[in-house]
C-alpha cells in the first residue's frame, strides 16, 4: 500500500515515485510566468483590474498621473525581475525539488492548527473591539488579555495560507483539502466585514489570496475568477449592510457616497498628484521598526499607536477618527516621491526572487516569508509604511511555528526513513520467498 505522500497525484498529474518525483513538476504556464515576474504582475494585476478601466470609463483627468506612477514600479521591479532571469538562466526554480522542500511530515497538521487558531484569534478580536470601526473613531485600542492574543496572531492567517499551499506542494494535502481551509478563511473574513463594519481586509485577503495561490499554481486561477466575480456581484449588499452596522453604532455615513463610488480607486489614488512630493509627515523611524515590529504590545503596553492613514487624512484636513491612504503605490509616491517608488519595488522584487529561486526550491519558512511580503508591503490596498512593521510583527509572531515545524521534522522524517526501510526490506524478502528455490538460491550465491 503507497503510504499518504506517494499515493498523492502531484499538481501537474504525475505520481509520486514517477518520473516527476523528487525534482517537482512544471506547473501551469500562468504559474509559471508568475514566478518569472511575481511582482510585477501582483503590481500590475490590481491597477489593471480594478483602476486604470474604471479611470478610462469614467475619463479621469489625473489618467496619465496613474499610467506613469504604475510605470515606475513596474520599471523598479522588472529591471530586477529580469536581471535575476538572465543571471539564473532560469525561471523554474520553484519546479525544481519543491516536494521534497515542502514534504514535511506534520506540515499539514500544522497548517490545520495555525489555520484554527488564526480563524478564532480574528474572530475574539472583532468580539472584544479589536480592528472595529468603532474602536478606530474612538481611538481608544482594547488592552485585555483576548485583545493581546488576537494581536498576536493577527498575521497567522497569511501564515495559514502558506502552510496549506506547503501542505499542497509537498503532497501532504490534496487541492480540495486546501482548497476547502482557505475557503474557511475567506469565510471568516466575510463574517469580520459584519463584525467590524469595515470592508478593506476581506479585500484586501482575497487579493493576498489571489496572488499567493497564483504564484503557488495551487489554486486554479479560473476559481479565484470565480470568488472575484461573487464578491463583485455582493459587494452593493456588502456596502449596505457594513453602512447599517455603523449607523446602528453611532458612526455617521455619507449619504452621497454610493457602493460604486467607494469602487472609484482611480479617484483614491489620483488625488496624490495634487500634492508637492515628498510630503514631510511624521514617519517611524529605525527605532519604531524594531521597537513595534519586534516587542509585542503587551509588554509595551503604553506605546502610542502608528498610523500612517490618520497621519495623511489630518494633513488633507481632516480629523484624526478617520484615516485616508493613496494606495499602496500612491503612499510611497506621495511620502518619498517618484525615485522611492522605483527603489521600493526593486528591492522587495530583490527580496522575492532571493526567496524563490535561491538556495533550491522554497520550503514552508521561505514560503511563509513570501506570503507576509504579499500580505504587508506588496499589497496593492496596505498602507505604506505601516505595513512594514506589519511584516516584522508577523515574521516574528512566526517563528514559535517554525520551530514546531523543524523540530517535528526531525523525529517524524527519521521515523518515516524507518518505515520506508523496514518496508523496503519486507519486499526484498516476499521477492525471495516468491523466486523458485534453483532462482532464490542462485540469488542468494
Amino acid at each position: 500500500m503507497l503510504s499518504p505522500p506517494e499515493a498523492n497525484v502531484w499538481r501537474s498529474g504525475g505520481r509520486a515515485g514517477g518520473p516527476d518525483a523528487g525534482s517537482g513538476v512544471v506547473g501551469p504556464l500562468a504559474a509559471r510566468l508568475f514566478r518569472c515576474y511575481p511582482v510585477s504582475l501582483v503590481v500590475l494585476a490590481p491597477y489593471v483590474l480594478f483602476v486604470l478601466p474604471v479611470a478610462v470609463v469614467y475619463e479621469n483627468p489625473d489618467l496619465g498621473f496613474l499610467v506613469r506612477l504604475v510605470g515606475m514600479a513596474l520599471a523598479g521591479s522588472m529591471l530586477v525581475e529580469t536581471a535575476a532571469l538572465l543571471l539564473r538562466r532560469s525561471a523554474h526554480g520553484w519546479d525544481r525539488g519543491v516536494r521534497a522542500a515542502n514534504d514535511h511530515p506534520r506540515i499539514y497538521a500544522v497548517a490545520r492548527g495555525v489555520t484554527t487558531v488564526s480563524i478564532v484569534g480574528d474572530l475574539i478580536g472583532a468580539v472584544v473591539g479589536r480592528g472595529t470601526i468603532f474602536t478606530q473613531v474612538s481611538g481608544n485600542l482594547p488592552n485585555s488579555p483576548l485583545a493581546s492574543f488576537s494581536a498576536l496572531v493577527s498575521g497567522w492567517s497569511a501564515l495559514a495560507v502558506a502552510l496549506l499551499i506547503a501542505s499542497s506542494l509537498g503532497g501532504r494535502a490534496s487541492r480540495r483539502r486546501v482548497g476547502g481551509w482557505l475557503l474557511a478563511l475567506a469565510l471568516t473574513q466575510v463574517l469580520l466585514v459584519v463584525m467590524t463594519a469595515r470592508s478593506a481586509p476581506l479585500l484586501g485577503f482575497i487579493s493576498f489570496l489571489a496572488a499567493a495561490t497564483a504564484i503557488s499554481g495551487v489554486v486554479r486561477a479560473r476559481y479565484v475568477a470565480v470568488v472575484a466575480v461573487v464578491l463583485a456581484l455582493a459587494w452593493p449588499a456588502l456596502f449596505e449592510l457594513r453602512n447599517d452596522i455603523r449607523r446602528g453604532g453611532g458612526v455617521s455615513v455619507s449619504e452621497q457616497v454610493t457602493a460604486d463610488d467607494r469602487l472609484r480607486l482611480d479617484l483614491q489614488m489620483s488625488a496624490a498628484a495634487h500634492h508637492r512630493v515628498p510630503v514631510d509627515l511624521p514617519l517611524p523611524g529605525p527605532v519604531d521598526y524594531l521597537r513595534y515590529g519586534l516587542v509585542p504590545r503587551m509588554l509595551d503596553a503604553d506605546r502610542p499607536t502608528i498610523s500612517t492613514g490618520v497621519e495623511i487624512n489630518q494633513y488633507l484636513g481632516s480629523t484624526a477618527t478617520s484615516a485616508y491612504s493613496f494606495l499602496a503605490l500612491g503612499n510611497v509616491y506621495f511620502l518619498g516621491g517618484p525615485s522611492a517608488v522605483f527603489i521600493f519595488y526593486g528591492l522587495w522584487s530583490a527580496i522575492v526572487v532571493v526567496l524563490l529561486r535561491t538556495g533550491g526550491a522554497p520550503g514552508p519558512v521561505r514560503i511563509a516569508t513570501l506570503c507576509f511580503t504579499l500580505a504587508g508591503p506588496l499589497l496593492w490596498s496596505s498602507t505604506y509604511p505601516d505595513s512594514m512593521i506589519a511584516f516584522i510583527q508577523h515574521s516574528v509572531s512566526a517563528v514559535p511555528v517554525f520551530m514546531l515545524l523543524r523540530l517535528t521534522g526531525r523525529g517524524g522524517r527519521s521515523g518515516r526513513e524507518q518505515h520506508a526501510g523496514r518496508r523496503r526490506q519486507r519486499g526484498t524478502a516476499e521477492a525471495g520467498h516468491a523466486l523458485p528455490a534453483r532462482v532464490a538460491g542462485t540469488a542468494q550465491v
